[in-house]
């Protein structure tokens, strides 16, 4: 595939598409393309995380950190590793392929290079992780509401 298509599979992913196709062009010519087969792991949990990775083809499910945590599937155009790409991190879950996947890699030095050379993208960026922040914490709020103080449901 080409410079267009991994565009086009960028720009399927919310968070990507709101950099604007001048970045997501940089973005393309400095990932890497990489095919993974059914049952391989693509990253464990507790590994360090210097990337993200966007699926292009097939099903990854995404195991948690403890028993309790339910898997979950995601397939074509699924960001994995958002923070990776912003900050040093561990991977909370590890991914395994369901079937013949394709993902495409981008370096969290790759990434941070485009931002410095777009910076509205950055701010974009920057304004939806900021509202995103913002409701998880209402969330969290709302849900602490309804305890009492023993962490019951009230």
């Amino acid at each position: 595939m080409g410079i267009e298509d991994d565009i086009a599979v960028f720009e399927r992913v919310p968070l990507l598409r709101l950099l604007g196709r001048g970045a997501l062009r940089i973005l393309a010519i400095g990932a890497e393309t990489r095919y993974i087969h059914s049952g391989e792991v693509l990253f464990s949990i507790g590994e360090k995380a210097d990337a993200g990775f966007v699926i292009q083809e097939g099903t990854f499910r995404l195991q948690p950190t403890d028993a309790r945590g339910i898997d979950v599937s995601v397939g074509p155009g699924t960001l994995l590793g958002e923070v990776a790409l912003l900050k040093e991190t561990m991977r909370p879950v590890t991914a395994t392929a369901v079937e013949p996947a394709t993902v495409i890699r981008i370096s969290r030095s790759l990434f941070l290079k485009m931002l410095e050379g777009f910076p509205d993208a950055a701010e974009r960026l920057r304004d939806t992780m900021a509202a995103r922040a913002d409701e998880t914490t209402r969330e969290i709020n709302s849900v602490l509401s309804g305890l009492d103080p023993t962490g019951r449901a009230r």
